[in-house]
């Protein structure tokens, strides 16, 4: 990667848009700002650029999503599998196929939001569950490792939940918080940063007040329903950027 203007622009808006999206909806959708990013560099640099600016929007986003956000019993059931997961997808990063896991993951998702456009797209409340919740913790610890894309198993688990908009965003938020803090290390064992990468993210760390500040005035303006429409149509856009990257990766 060559530190470049077009670089650090594309790169800028990247981040700013993560940032967006986590005030917004309190992370798990930091892949749709990844398009962006591999236009100026590969995969493995932009995880590599990613892993401690997500740790930085993950601090600044605590202003916004407080202790009385989280869902304290799903924290519970979702971090210990989390854990696992990332530890998993570290050492399965150099066997896995990369291509596998996107076309898997995104069929699921795109299952799951059929089957939610199936009931009358509306939000009800089911209960957790503790199978689910650890199923949800280790795919969802595997896949942003692997694929850059934690956010689907995770709100597959939440979202049927039915939780209040606050609690589902500040539940998300502290369940990155924690997984982008524990991954940080590895990806950049895996990225070896440059002195170039360095100052891209010393650059890129100015977006993360106003990308955050924008995105949750977003959410104070949208109601309940219309969140949880925003988050299953985010999953969609998701689904289908991993479906490309699959499917094109096995064309190349």
């Amino acid at each position: 990667m060559e530190l470049t203007v077009p670089t650090i622009l594309v790169a800028f808006a990247g981040v700013f848009l993560i940032c967006f999206m986590k005030g917004a909806f309190g992370g798990g959708f930091s892949i749709v700002g990844i398009p962006l990013l591999s236009v100026v560099m590969d995969p493995v640099t932009a995880g590599g650029l990613l892993a401690p600016l997500f740790v930085a929007m993950d601090l600044y986003g605590l202003r916004y999503f407080k202790r009385t956000t989280w869902s304290g019993p799903d924290l519970v059931l979702l971090l210990p599998g989390l854990m696992i997961g990332i530890g998993l997808g570290y050492l399965l990063f150099r066997f896995l196929d990369h291509r596998t896991v996107a076309i898997v993951m995104a069929a699921t998702t795109l299952l799951f939001v059929g089957l939610w456009l199936a009931r009358g797209a509306e939000v009800t409340a089911r209960p957790r569950s503790t199978p689910k919740a650890i199923s949800a913790g280790l795919a969802s610890g595997i896949t942003t490792m692997v694929a850059h894309s934690g956010g689907p198993p995770l709100a597959m688990y939440l979202l049927p939940l039915g939780l209040s908009k606050e609690v589902y965003a500040g539940t998300t938020s502290l369940f990155f918080t924690v997984g982008n803090a524990t991954k940080a290390l590895p990806w950049l064992l895996l990225a070896k940063p440059t002195a170039d990468l360095a100052v891209l993210m010393a650059i890129c760390l100015l977006a993360i007040p106003s990308g955050v500040t924008l995105g949750w005035r977003l959410q104070g303006i949208l109601d309940q329903r219309q969140v949880y429409r925003a988050c299953y149509g985010l999953l969609v856009l998701v689904a289908l950027k991993l479906l490309w990257d699959g499917v094109s990766g096995f064309l190349v």
